[in-house]
């Protein structure tokens, strides 16, 4: 019989082993075929997230545990591990799509339901333990632990458990905190265990980089930006007398505000990335080809929109200090006329300012997901318009005088906002004609599908939208906490750092520099990097042995043969209903040889 969840609890260690590379690399290939042997064929997947699961039992549970040998404490990072490389067969292989994320589904399932099985007090260790694999091409991976695998991969059942939660609180309030050793790796551990001297050693970058705070300190300074823009575009044409001809003070919190923001992100962080990769260009050019439209969202279009517009706003403004006469005047007004077109996305920015409480963080999701899902929209309605406005322009250029093309482009626009000018094509019937057919398309058929879009996307995300905030928060949070730097620099101190902390990288050496700004982790690599394409699932991957440091210790993965684990596991391959019909047919067949055995010792009875 096999043992039960309980038996495993005790042996889930919370301190890590720091197994080697090639031993998280083996463990990874060795889930991996056991995903595959309890999933041989396509199910569907609310079956396998289901609490009562047929498929993700307590026995298969157990199996994946006794699996991983003497690096349980690993078990979660290799599981989630394994979901990210079914995800990429999934994306890659369209014909076996529903197979390989049913498989992902159940490597998040389990990596979730083993850390349920482990002791309160040994959860944090379990989750923040940090693991580097061997990657396809030989290197090795960044270091990463299992909360952050989830984030990055977008885990919402594992994330949304109550263990995942607890140890993003602990982040988020600050009773647990990063600590970069000599070498420059991250562990967390529990801020009582951090020892400091004196009062001024409560304002030490450990403590002044907690999330919570760097919300508050974050919300205070945009408050500040936006009060510093209002008092700076009002009444502007009193910044056209010769006494204002220079920059006052509110402009000048407000550009530098502006500054500290546009600098904040990766961006910012491209040259302090890591000592041995100092290099900059490089990192840009992954940044254009590798991560291309995936690292771009909804709100980084609107932040790179309110760049440009402050950007020319400053530049007109510095061009205007140093013209003069009527020039000078006509290149202020320009600075402040882009100012006050930025007016509108700096309020809308409010919105990511405050997604640290749940209702303006789901909001933010829903309206995320719904433009996302208009692409769709805008890509119809681009080619449509083209086609269009080409045609209108053919037609109005057929009696040998056309109007300007934006005139034709700007009636169309009218037409999609529902005012459409229909005195402009009175003249030519067929032009009419054809401005009939776009308000008919646009307003009867696509206007209905971006409907149609927007609420699909509201549904999916509403019907699951407490994991997904969960999932969005806990990202919120490891992303304040997980910059490529043990000290956090919020805007506008970010300038500090880039200005005068950042450029002594080229200067000094390694050891004084890390005083400065020790930045070591290549999380951005691990990022940059796609998933790596799956092992195969040979037999020697089943029961691999641990070689090197590990073997050395006389660490073990394989305490269990792999025929003998993956016998506890369910006949996935038939439903449910076939596999009661194949026990009614058996149970009747042994009935009846039953009957025939007692109806042969009845007559035998009846002879004597």
């Amino acid at each position: 019989m096999p043992p039960s969840a309980e038996d495993h609890i005790s042996t889930l260690s919370a301190v890590s082993l720091d197994p080697s590379p090639e031993t998280v690399t083996s463990l990874v290939r060795r889930v991996k075929i056991m995903t595959l042997k309890l999933l041989p064929v396509e199910v569907p997947p609310d079956s396998i997230s289901d609490p009562m699961s047929r498929i993700i039992t307590p026995q298969v549970i157990n199996a994946y545990i006794e699996a991983a040998g003497d690096f349980m404490e690993a078990l979660p990072y290799c599981l989630l591990r394994a979901r990210k490389e079914f995800l990429w067969e999934a994306n890659h292989y369209p014909a076996d799509y529903g197979e390989n994320y049913a498989r992902a589904t159940a490597c998040e399932v389990l990596a979730r339901r083993v850390v349920h099985q482990a002791p309160p007090e040994q959860v944090s260790g379990i989750m923040s333990s940090r693991f580097r694999h061997r990657e396809a091409d030989g290197d090795l991976s960044g270091r990463v632990s299992a909360l952050e695998m989830a984030i990055d991969s977008h885990c919402t059942i594992f994330l949304s458990s109550t263990e995942a939660q607890d140890v993003v609180q602990d982040l988020w309030c600050g009773r647990t905190v990063q600590v970069y050793d000599e070498d420059g790796d991250v562990s967390f551990i529990p801020y009582s265990e951090v020892t400091y001297g004196g009062f001024w050693s409560h304002l030490d970058p450990g403590r002044l980089g907690v999330p919570r705070y760097q919300n508050i300190f974050r919300i205070a300074v945009w408050f500040l930006f936006l009060f510093s823009y209002s008092q700076a575009v009002r009444e502007p044409l009193d910044k056209l007398d010769k006494d204002h001809s220079d920059l006052d003070k509110w402009e000048i919190i407000m550009y530098v505000l502006a500054l500290a923001f546009s600098l904040e992100g990766a961006l910012a962080k491209l040259f302090v990335l890591a000592p041995e990769h100092s290099t900059v260009y490089p990192q840009i050019f992954k940044i254009l080809t590798l991560v291309s439209w995936r690292a771009f969202g909804f709100w980084h279009v609107i932040s790179f929109v309110t760049d440009c517009l402050l950007t020319a706003a400053f530049a007109l403004r510095m061009v205007g200090i140093a013209s003069t006469g009527d020039q000078a005047a006509a290149f202020r007004l320009r600075s402040f006329q882009c100012l006050s077109f930025a007016a509108p996305l700096l309020w809308m920015k409010l919105i990511p300012i405050f997604d640290g409480y749940k209702f303006v963080g789901t909001m933010q999701i829903c309206v995320a997901r719904m433009l996302k899902e208009s692409g769709f929209f805008f890509c119809l309605l681009a080619l449509l318009g083209i086609g269009f406005l080409q045609g209108l322009y053919a037609l109005d250029a057929a009696d040998g005088q056309t109007d300007h093309p934006t005139e034709i482009l700007n009636v169309l626009i009218q037409a999609l906002l529902q005012s459409p000018n229909y005195d402009m094509f009175t003249l030519s019937p067929l032009g009419l004609s054809l401005y009939y057919l776009w308000n008919v398309a646009t307003a009867v058929v696509l206007l209905n599908v971006l409907i149609s879009l927007f609420s699909s996307a509201y549904e999916d995300v509403v019907e699951d939208a407490a994991a997904e905030y969960l999932t969005y928060f806990a990202g919120k949070v490891i992303s304040m906490i997980r910059a490529p730097d043990e000290f956090i620099y919020p805007p506008p101190f970010n300038i500090v750092e880039i200005f005068f902390v950042a450029p002594f990288e080229f200067f000094v050496s390694e050891k004084t520099y890390a005083k400065l700004d020790p930045a070591k982790n290549r999380w951005v690599k691990d990022w940059f990097r796609d998933a790596d394409e799956a092992g195969s699932d040979a037999p020697h991957f089943q029961d691999p042995e641990v070689e090197g440091p590990d073997a050395a210790r006389g660490l073990k993965i394989c305490k269990k043969p792999f025929s003998e684990l993956v016998g506890a596991f369910p006949d996935t391959t038939h439903s449910s209903e076939a596999v009661i019909i194949s026990e009614v047919k058996e149970l009747k067949a042994e009935i009846m040889e039953l009957k025939k055995m007692i109806a042969a010792l009845s007559a035998k009875v009846a002879e004597r």
